[in-house]
């Protein structure tokens, strides 16, 4: 299973994702002065009770709620303009649910998820996912409008610049990577890296396409370039645990 979860992320995630992210952003999304509150996401001020099957689960679960705070304006404009949101069927307490779903759909340019065969259903993601589905034509449509109506070719222009100024300069960072040696040894880790086509170089100001180095102070982490994050994630290291991204 664990070997599947990062090509999975393309295609959509297990049901518990969802969930947990809409509970996750229920809980930060921005607040709207009264007069102004079009979408409503109910009144629930408990603290969520998140269940995580792995920490690839939690991880998906919060980056998917926090991309969907990043576009909550975007997201409430695109359900709003193509009439899909509000809808008497799906009630206040499931908007949040709705709201991360309709990120995640939009995401994937509105292709279908990828079910997986051993997934528990959850009633509420079904329901949520046949309603975004059978909408998928006047929401990709209410897309194209906002992209129109700000003049860009992609939602991350409609960000705010400072944002995006942030947001390049954490894809910037190089990845720290933990060496889990209860699984594997440094010399095997070495060696399985120059077989995929690896170099070890000195230091993270030497880090360059295909290389990699070890960290000055923890001798367990070692540091990638960032434009090694999809490769790394799908390499057999990552999906046995041998590797954790940081």
């Amino acid at each position: 299973e664990k070997r599947t979860m990062t090509l999975i992320e393309r295609n959509g995630y297990r049901d518990s994702v969802y969930i947990n992210a809409a509970k996750i952003f229920q809980g930060i999304h921005m607040e709207k002065p009264k007069d102004r509150i079009l979408v409503r996401y109910g009144d629930d001020s408990s603290s969520p009770v998140l269940t995580f099957k792995d920490e690839y689960s939690q991880r998906v679960s919060y980056e998917l709620a926090f991309s969907a705070l990043k576009y909550q304006d975007l997201l409430e404009e695109i359900l709003l303009n193509s009439c899909v949101y509000p809808c008497q069927s799906i009630p206040d307490q499931l908007t949040s649910l709705l709201v991360v779903m309709l990120y995640d759909l939009q995401n994937r340019k509105f292709q279908a998820r990828e079910v997986l065969a051993d997934e528990e259903p959850v009633a509420e993601v079904r329901k949520i996912e046949r309603y975004l589905s059978s909408s998928r034509t006047k929401l990709a449509a209410a897309l194209a409008r906002c992209r129109i109506k700000h003049g860009v070719l992609s939602i991350e222009h409609i960000l705010p610049e400072t944002i995006r100024k942030q947001e390049q300069r954490a894809s910037a960072l190089p990845l720290c990577v933990w060496i889990n040696t209860f699984k594997i040894s440094l010399q095997d880790i070495f060696g399985d890296l120059k077989k995929k086509g690896l170099t070890r170089v000195d230091s993270v100001s030497d880090l360059d396409c295909y290389t990699y180095c070890m960290d000055q102070h923890c001798h367990d982490v070692l540091v990638f370039p960032s434009s090694l994050k999809e490769e790394l994630l799908n390499l057999d290291l990552f999906a046995d645990c041998k590797l954790l991204l940081q």
